[in-house]
Parts: structure tokens; sequence; C-alpha cells
């Protein structure tokens, strides 16, 4: 079967295991906490501006010939929207897409480097090595593999485009 959403997947559920810093449980779960950073889609849901955005449309709502209430809906919307992930493939011809991922990659130890004061300052600020650096230097070494967190504080606009994307023009 071929897969229609090669570059991304929608409706991610975003969560990642933060390691505690007194976890008794030695189990990989039981050594953290989950934190869903997802947003719905919805007509609010912001997409990349070239991109058709969130559509939900009724098929049936309402009592049916024999008496039951029935509801259904047909949902569309274009990949790059919301809360998704971005496969290799995306941006590396011939790269795996999201189907061929697997749980180990998408998954595992978290770092959160916060950009805030950063981005709060210059709405372009773009991470350096020295932000790294420096966040080893406070925190110890990022490991090996780690899934790296930038938080610049701008899940706060969502969903205003103009805060959030730095334009509300479409096209």
């Amino acid at each position: 079967m071929k897969t229609l959403l090669s570059g991304c997947t929608l409706g991610l559920l975003t969560a990642l295991l933060i390691p505690a810093a007194h976890a008794a449980d030695s189990s990989p779960f039981g050594a953290g906490r989950w934190i869903d950073l997802s947003h719905d889609f919805s007509t609010n849901t912001l997409y990349w501006p070239t991109a058709k955005g969130f559509v939900l449309e009724t098929e049936f709502q309402g009592q049916t010939p024999k008496g039951y209430f029935y509801e259904a809906n047909r949902y569309s919307a274009s990949e790059h929207g919301g809360t998704h992930i971005d496969a290799p493939v995306h941006f590396a011809e011939g790269h795996a897409p999201v189907d061929k991922l697997t749980l180990e990659q998408l998954t595992g130890t978290a770092v959160v480097i916060d950009l805030r004061a950063q981005a709060a300052k210059d709405k372009d600020y773009q991470i350096s090595v020295a932000d790294l650096k420096a966040w080893e230097a406070k925190n110890g070494e990022i490991p090996k593999n780690a899934i790296v967190l930038l938080h610049t504080g701008y899940a706060k606009f969502w969903p205003d485009a103009k805060k959030y994307l730095g334009t509300d023009l479409k096209g």
C-alpha cells in the first residue's frame, strides 16, 4: 500500500518523556513524565502559508430511517499544519517517509533548551552552537540520540498566525 503522507503525518500525538531527577522506577517510561505538545485540528489550526487549511464536512447527522441517531464526518487538511512531524524524505530525496520511522526514533530521552528570552528579543532568532554549549555547561552533555526541544515560548501565540508565524498572508 502506498503511503499518502510521505513527508509528514497529521494528528501526531507529540509527547516526550522528560527524565525526572529522582525516579525510583527503572522502566524506561517510569523514569520521567509524558508531556503532550500537540495542538488540536480545527478551523483555527495554523498551516504553512501556501497550504489549504482544515475542512470538516458533515456527511450525515440526525435520525436514521430506523430511528437511531447517527453522525459521520469527513475531514481534509494539508500535511503542513498543526502538530505534525516532518520525515527525513521531506527535505532529503530517497530518505525515510513517516511510515518507515520506528517508534524508537520517535521516543526517548529529551532535553529542553530554553530560548524564550532570545526569541522574545528577536522574533527571527536562530539557535547557535553557543546556545547548545551554554546549555551543556549548565546541565551536562546532551545524551547521544537525545531529542532536543527548543522552547521559544511561541506556543502562547497559537493560533494567531501573525504572531506565531510572523505573517497572516497566504500564498
